[in-house]
Parts: structure tokens; sequence; C-alpha cells
């Protein structure tokens, strides 16, 4: 199934019948991973693209000291980097945060929806343009914001993303991270992760118990973590 792709898409244009059908059967069946699994590695080649269907993933680059930095997360919906099969190697990693499902479509179908099927093209690269921008107000987050507001910022996004794949309960998304990953998306310790969350909860801001995220204020929330969806290209989303 690719239902929550088709959601995604639907924020940039409507797909016809026939166009879901290329993207149904261009798509192997559906392949699933364990929690830590390995997807792709860097300097891998890459043969194929990638679509999430159930759980979460990650993009990261693993350092020479053992470490790894969490560069996007992803969630149904997401595409592992559409036009991936152009390069010759990956240049970073990526890995399943949960139980991962995901449809698996081959560099040789990819090449024939990009020369054959011009709209779903142009869908697919504004997909890729959205990837893009997330990764430009990661710098942003990363570099001016504080922890508190960083944290505020990811709950944010992750809502609205979550909204756009038809996955969300209103204010309540699944949010399967731990304290540790989101250390490693963010360049903040453990123990630094505890205290900001604690105050997001004690401000009345958040609810996260049971793998479970409630966004208890989500005006205040916004306005703390500065978030202005304009970057996800999603304007009919309400946010």
């Amino acid at each position: 199934m690719i239902t929550s792709l088709v959601n995604k898409l639907s924020y940039y244009m409507t797909l016809s019948k026939e166009e879901k059908r290329v993207l149904e059967t261009a798509g192997t069946r559906s392949i699933s991973v364990e929690k830590g699994d390995v997807i792709i590695n860097e300097g891998e080649r890459p043969e194929n693209v990638y679509l999430i269907e159930k759980g979460w993933a990650c993009r990261y680059k693993l350092l020479e000291n053992g470490e790894n930095h969490i560069m996007a997360f992803l969630i149904p919906g997401d595409l592992c980097d559409v036009h991936i099969t152009i390069l010759e190697e990956m240049d970073h990693s990526i890995r399943a945060l949960t139980p991962v499902t995901m449809h698996k479509f081959p560099a040789d179908e990819i090449r024939n929806i990009m020369e054959n099927h011009h709209r779903l093209a142009r869908a697919l690269f504004w997909s890729t343009l959205v990837d893009e921008a997330v990764l430009r107000e990661w710098l942003v987050n990363m570099g001016t914001r504080s922890a508190e507001a960083r944290l505020a910022h990811i709950f944010c996004e992750m809502l609205i993303r979550t909204r756009m794949a038809g996955r969300a309960e209103d204010d309540n998304i699944e949010f399967p991270l731990t304290q540790a990953e989101l250390s490693e998306s963010m360049g903040l310790t453990q123990v630094h992760i505890n205290r900001v969350l604690q105050k997001l909860r004690h401000e009345g801001l958040v609810k996260l118990e049971k793998k479970r995220l409630t966004i208890l204020d989500w005006d205040r929330l916004k306005q703390f973590s500065q978030f202005d969806p304009t970057y996800l290209h999603c304007q009919n989303v309400s946010g």
C-alpha cells in the first residue's frame, strides 16, 4: 500500500487513478526490517529507493569516534531520497528506529516514472524539495534556537508531517523516539534532553507517554519554538 505517500503528494497535486496505479506497480512487494537494522550503509551503491510504510527510520552519519549523528527522521509516506540512484555511492546511512515495513522501488522503475510520467515526476521532485527544506530548517534549529525551542520545534514538525501522511489523531501522534535518538539528532546529552522534556511538560505544552506525543497547547508551542510550517509546503494542513 502507498496510501501515506499518496496522502503526502496530495499537498502538491491530486493523483489520478492511473498515476496511483503506476506507483503501486513500480514498487516491489513490501519488506520488513527490525529496529536497529541498517537499511543501506554509507559507501554502498544505491540500487533502490525505499518508501516507508510503517514505522520510523532515520538518515545518519557514523563518526570516527563511533557516535551517530541523525540528520533526518523518516516516517510513513517518506521516500529515502528519490534521486539517490543517480549517485555512485551513499554519502550517509539509513537505519530503522522501530520495526519498519517498506516498499522497494528499483532504479529502473524510478527512471521510468521520471521519463514517462511527468506529473508524477514533478510530484516526486516536490517531495525531494520538501526534504531539502526540512534539512535547512534543522540547520537553523541547531544553530540558533535554545535547547527547549529545538525540541519543541521537532515536536511541531513531526505533528504536521504525520498529518500530511494521514496518520495523526488530532494533536496526538505516534512518537517512538528514545531520548538517546533525540540526543543524536539535536547535539545534546541525554541528561539535557530529559531536563528539556520535563520543562515542556511542566509548562503544559506536551504530554509524551507510551510512545505517543500529545500537543496540549498548539498555539503556545508554535510561538515558543518559532515554528512556521511554510518550509513544509503544506498550506492546507491545519497548523
